[in-house]
């Protein structure tokens, strides 16, 4: 693991660690350590992103106030042609699967279904689970470790497409064949978009780190 990764990761746990202590400790005093522990695992993420503290004050509250692994759900979404629909994410000019962090209160499959909507428009139906991929292993560059679900889904009829809600967050909508994504893909997408079309082809083995 490089040095930056392997500081964000003890940075993690120890952000999960806050989380906790601070949600299950009433004794003052151990609150002031956890809210210590948070504040230096803020300035160690900075420092292994390149960052700020300031950039990733905004953090503080939807990830620093949970505890982790944070879940995100993908979507697959390939059509009977075998086009898979990507984005181009906004916040680094890559391609990839719709997705997002889950909300608590809904399913996987309904939190998935809901980022395809607000990402691109498109409604669809969940075929399969594709898998569960640790972010440390499939080469998410996301600071904080993830589990991604991923989904295997079919489009419904594309003159049902509506404008995005979150249109913000996606330069680009477009579908791709297999044999001719674009070259810059999330570097966290690029190895599950492969199992996605092993599943669609068929094999219905979820795939999961061991």
């Amino acid at each position: 693991m490089l040095p930056a990764k392997q500081i964000a990761f003890w940075a993690d746990e120890l952000r999960d660690i806050s989380v906790l202590g601070l949600k299950f400790s009433d004794d003052t005093y151990d609150r002031e350590r956890f809210q210590k522990i948070q504040q230096i695992a803020i300035a160690m993420l900075a420092f292994a992103s390149n960052s700020s503290i300031h950039q990733l004050e905004p953090l503080q509250i939807p990830y620093f106030s949970r505890p982790c692994p944070l879940v995100g759900g993908d979507a697959a979404v390939i059509d009977a042609t075998g086009r898979i629909l990507l984005i181009q994410r906004a916040d680094n000019m890559m391609w990839a699967m719709p997705g997002g962090l889950l909300e608590v209160g809904e399913t996987p499959g309904e939190g998935v279904l809901r980022e395809v909507v607000e990402e691109t428009g498109y409604h669809c139906r969940i075929v399969s689970v594709v898998g569960i991929f640790d972010s440390r292993f499939c080469g998410t560059t996301y600071p904080l470790h993830l589990y991604h679900f991923t989904f295997l889904c079919s489009p419904l009829a594309e003159e049902n497409q509506i404008v995005p809600t979150h249109q913000e967050e996606s330069l680009n909508i477009e579908w791709f064949l297999e044999t001719n994504l674009p070259k810059n893909i999330d570097p966290g997408h690029i190895s599950r978009i492969p199992e996605a079309y092993r599943v669609w082809r068929g094999d219905n083995r979820a795939f999961f780190d061991q």
